[in-house]
């Protein structure tokens, strides 16, 4: 089989598709579960000393490791899960402690004169936060986020060794079928490389979208032209 007929196989298609979604579900909740930890990083001393613990676990030792370590023991302890879903919460662990750094950094980019003029006009916490904090930091996270997003659906190939049937996975098990490891891997190559292009596109439009400083430039150097009109 040649290259072209494994890159539009439906196998290939399937197995990208289930990679497509362990990356992008993964990645939602470590951004969820990296809100969460950079908020409580400005917490008590206990809590900051949890997260530090927490940050300095997943990110000091193998993702592979990790995803061993939840396929394999978590049944010992009567949970268990498919193959898929030990995968998406090794995963998913080991992003927040990530993200959790990304968020903190692009919360700590915000002016704090910015959340004392919020609080000087009675806004809450809450607010302050909704309102002023975090669409300003949302410039500063977004490109990080990116090359997590892209890191992520590479990692994702780890996913393999526990039986998650991804790219990898798939071109492993074709591979291994016929002998002909250099069509089934390119096929694979051609498939992670469209996805790492449209995570790209996808995330240089967001940052173009909710870059709040090119916006307003925009729409100043419109007014003349309106205002001539």
């Amino acid at each position: 089989m040649g290259i072209l007929d494994r890159v539009f196989s439906g196998t290939f298609f399937s197995a990208t598709l289930l990679t497509f979604e362990l990356t992008v579900l993964s990645m939602l909740l470590g951004i969820a579960g990296g809100v969460v930890l950079a908020l409580l990083k400005g917490g008590p001393a206990p809590l900051r000393w949890l997260v530090d613990g927490y940050v300095w676990l997943f990110r000091g030792t193998p993702v592979l490791l990790q995803l061993i370590f939840v396929f394999n023991v978590l049944p010992l302890w009567g949970l268990n899960f498919t193959p898929f879903t030990c995968a998406v919460i090794a995963l998913t662990l080991n992003e927040i402690a990530y993200m959790a750094e990304i968020m903190r950094g692009g919360l700590l980019g915000v002016d704090r004169g910015q959340r004392t003029a919020a609080r000087m006009l009675g806004l809450s916490e809450v607010k302050i936060l909704r309102w002023v904090v975090l669409p300003q930091a949302l410039r500063l996270i977004l490109p990080p986020t990116g090359n997590q997003f892209v890191g992520m659906l590479k990692t994702s190939a780890l996913a393999s060794v526990v039986s998650v049937g991804d790219l990898m996975l798939t071109a492993q098990r074709q591979a291994a079928a016929d002998f002909d490891y250099v069509s089934a891997l390119c096929a694979a190559a051609v498939h992670y490389l469209v996805l790492t292009t449209v995570f790209t596109l996808v995330l240089r439009w967001a940052e173009r979208r909710f870059d709040v400083t090119r916006r307003a430039a925009a729409r100043r150097s419109k007014r003349p032209a309106a205002v001539a009109a």
